[in-house]
């Protein structure tokens, strides 16, 4: 049976309840976005060693971890918009708790990781949360056309933030921290003004041990090789291809182009991805899908070689761009196979495995950087990395030879709970 269609009744927009979302969520992108690169900055200036920033990493990954995969199944079990509310509220304190370290600077980044770490466990109940959320704030029939105006949006944010964080440092990183803390105030008050009116999910039922609960959403997805391909190809390539963790000493020891250029190195892979998701919106994946997102993740990888070998700002800006163009189609794969293959009631704990991998390829990924770079140096840390990104694509095509056959992504929507392309 046929999806409905995506144009017919009222526009997306008009949706009580879609607006609100969108600028709160925006505004709590553009918070984690500024303060990514104050922070980043901030302790590589405290200890000038590639490594610690590879700790900001990993003082954020490692509670994601130990958090997700709870914090997938309260989202399944409890008011999500509840638990997004004493999420970014928590992200909120953890911006004043450096307002704080930065008006009586420590001797040493210890209490930065610290507060990351606060902050990482914060963010492991907002992922699953907001992926989960939407579905019930428009119906079915748009929710398609809801994901891609919600993406494309949020790249303002990720373009943006990084371009502000950049020129907000100069002015003291307790300025920028406190607009960071103004805009997850923000986020908060509009989330107030979202009403949930698409809730499918049955009421909790008591039969099932916290275990079981928690692994529900590892063993759909291991059950399902073609989901497992994608995520798992995501999570390896970004892991040895990403590049962002290194853009710091990019910015100062090879570029020379300061806390300016550093944000506007983030924000080219942004611009990439938000190009990328506009051309998608118009013109989307229909056929040969497998392939299609193959051929990106090796693009990715040898833009990123490109950028480890350049020493022009603007071409290591061209590369970085089309890395991110690249790597949006990815996302776009997995974001639109996750919300149709996935019933409504089994989204929070399947989000939260699909955030596991999201993060464990950009927090993780960023601690390999680091300690590569400090072991054999930056540039050739990162064209190991590119070199790398291209390997995993050539081991998942022989591995997952049913990721290589998928031709349409609406082949995957589940009917009555089955899909026919997902069991193969």
């Amino acid at each position: 049976m046929p999806l409905p269609s995506a144009d017919a009744g009222p526009r997306v927009y008009q949706h009580p309840g879609f607006v609100p979302f969108v600028l709160a969520r925006l505004g709590a992108a553009l918070a984690m976005q500024v303060q990514a690169i104050i922070v980043a900055w901030q302790v590589y200036a405290l200890t000038r060693d590639p490594l610690s920033l590879g700790y900001v990493g990993l003082a954020q990954f490692l509670p994601m971890v130990v958090l997700l995969l709870p914090a997938g199944d309260l989202v399944d079990r409890f008011d999500r918009r509840l638990i997004l509310h004493a999420s970014w509220a928590a992200q909120a304190v953890c911006s004043a708790l450096l307002i704080v370290l930065s008006l009586n600077p420590p001797a040493h980044a210890g209490p930065f990781y610290v507060v990351l770490v606060l902050f990482g466990a914060a963010r492991a109940f907002t992922g699953p949360t907001l992926q989960s959320l939407l579905p019930q704030i428009v119906p079915q029939a748009i929710l398609g056309k809801a994901i891609a105006l919600n993406s494309s949006i949020m790249k303002i944010a990720v373009i943006g933030g990084p371009m502000l964080g950049g020129f907000l440092y100069p002015l003291g990183a307790t300025t920028a921290y406190s607009v960071v803390l103004g805009c997850f105030l923000f986020a908060l008050a509009m989330l107030f003004l979202v009403p949930i009116r698409y809730r499918q999910r049955p009421l909790h039922s008591g039969d099932t041990t916290s275990w079981q609960r928690f692994t529900a959403g590892i063993l759909y997805i291991r059950d399902k090789p073609v989901i497992l391909g994608i995520i798992s190809l995501d999570l390896f390539a970004v892991l040895f291809g990403g590049v962002v963790a290194l853009l710091p000493i990019y910015a100062d020891e090879i570029l020379h182009v300061g806390s300016e250029g550093l944000g506007a190195l983030r924000s080219a892979i942004a611009l990439g991805a938000f190009v990328m998701g506009l051309y998608l919106g118009v013109r989307a994946i229909r056929q040969h899908t497998g392939l299609v997102m193959f051929a990106a993740v090796a693009i990715f990888g040898v833009a990123n070689l490109v950028f480890a070998l350049s020493t022009s700002f603007w071409l290591s800006l061209a590369a970085l761009f089309i890395a991110g163009a690249a790597d949006m189609i990815s996302v776009y794969v997995r974001l639109t196979l996750l919300q149709l293959a996935t019933p409504d009631e089994m989204r929070g704990r399947v989000n939260a495995v699909n955030m596991l991998f999201i993060g464990a390829s950009n927090e993780l990924g960023e601690f390999e950087s680091g300690i590569t770079a400090s072991w054999f140096g930056t540039v050739p840390a990162a064209v190991i990395g590119g070199v790398g990104t291209l390997a995993v694509v050539g081991l998942w095509m022989w591995g997952f030879p049913v990721l290589r056959q998928v031709d349409r992504l609406e082949d995957v929507a589940v009917e009555d709970g089955q899909s026919s392309v997902l069991r193969k």
